[in-house]
């Protein structure tokens, strides 16, 4: 499962591939720090204007948090592998109600089908291109907060459901790609709780409702959709590593509000999976250098590729 090989000598591959807990400090660091200054801000200047700006950036640290446990499920986060599972579970992962282990599980095997009958997130990709009229429904969906409570009611369903048993905990993972077991459900809880106290103590007993639930409801619902469709939507449907997943270029203000942590720079990373993400955008420039460019999926704006993903005709009824 790295394709990398085909373009990267071993040394390479291994350079790449080294871990920092230097780095995975930052990181992590660098997430919350993003959230405390936008919290800080309302309470500085609480206005409608910064109340919108704080839950928009809240919720781009949100997808920050999810995609940092994505980086410690490849154990890529934290060079010490106790720190990455440690930090991974309690700092990014069960506040925005994702569970590690079983994202683990699933996560592995979309990169071993990427974008063929066995890839558990075809259902993501699968449905691009569609048209304008599909996705504006879908968006005011994600914004308004129904995907969230959909998916968010589901997940606790089947956490339930499944409380005590593992056999059908995979089924429920290409379902809901952050399942977890019932008894996760009580750490995610914890974790929430926590932050629930911490709001409380520096603001109000509403922050939690206002800054993280409402956040992980919309913004975060919105941006995680936008960020599927760059990465697998309207690509091949084939095994060529270079034409099956896309990276897209995105400027600082995408950056903070729509692809925190390099994670546009999806291409590169299934080359090496393993690779931490702040190593992609180098792997990125040396594929360029070494001419590749021309045969890879890249999309020049995240604009652009709403457009590809969005390119089929509406019908004649509408």
């Amino acid at each position: 499962m790295t394709p990398g090989k085909a373009y990267l000598t071993s040394e390479e591959i291994r350079r790449f591939s080294a871990r920092s807990d230097r780095w995975g400090v930052w990181l992590v660091f660098h997430c919350w720090a993003v959230i405390a200054a936008a919290l800080a801000l309302f309470a500085w200047a609480p206005n409608p204007l910064t109340f919108i700006l704080a839950v928009m950036v809240i919720g781009s640290r949100q997808l920050g948090c999810a995609i940092l446990m994505h980086e410690a499920a490849h154990r890529a986060l934290f060079k010490n592998g106790r720190l990455n599972e440690l930090a991974g579970e309690w700092l990014v992962g069960w506040p925005v109600l994702a569970d590690l282990y079983e994202y683990r599980r699933y996560h592995l095997m979309h990169h071993q089908h990427t974008q063929t009958d066995k890839d558990p997130d075809l259902n993501l990709s699968k449905p691009f291109p569609t048209t304008r009229s599909s996705l504006r429904r879908k968006i005011i969906r994600d914004i308004t907060g129904q995907t969230g409570m959909k998916l968010r009611a589901a997940q606790i369903m089947a956490a339930l459901r499944f409380a005590g048993e593992t056999d059908d905990v995979p089924q429920a993972s290409q379902t809901f790609a952050q399942s977890f077991q019932g008894r996760v459900l009580g750490k995610a809880l914890i974790a929430n709780l926590i932050i629930f106290s911490v709001m409380w103590a520096v603001g109000a007993w509403w922050w939690w409702f206002a800054f993280w639930a409402l956040p992980l409801l919309t913004w975060y619902q919105l941006v995680l959709r936008v960020r599927n469709i760059a990465e697998h939507g309207a690509v091949e449907f084939s095994e060529n590593a270079l034409r099956n997943v896309r990276t897209t270029y995105a400027g600082p203000v995408l950056r903070l509000f729509l692809a925190p942590y390099y994670v546009n720079y999806h291409l590169e990373h299934h080359l090496v999976m393993h690779m931490p993400c702040f190593k992609l955008r180098k792997l990125h420039n040396l594929m360029i250098k070494r001419g590749f460019g021309g045969r890879m999926e890249l999309g020049q704006s995240y604009w652009d590729v709403l457009k590809i993903a969005t390119s089929r005709p509406e019908s004649k009824g509408g």
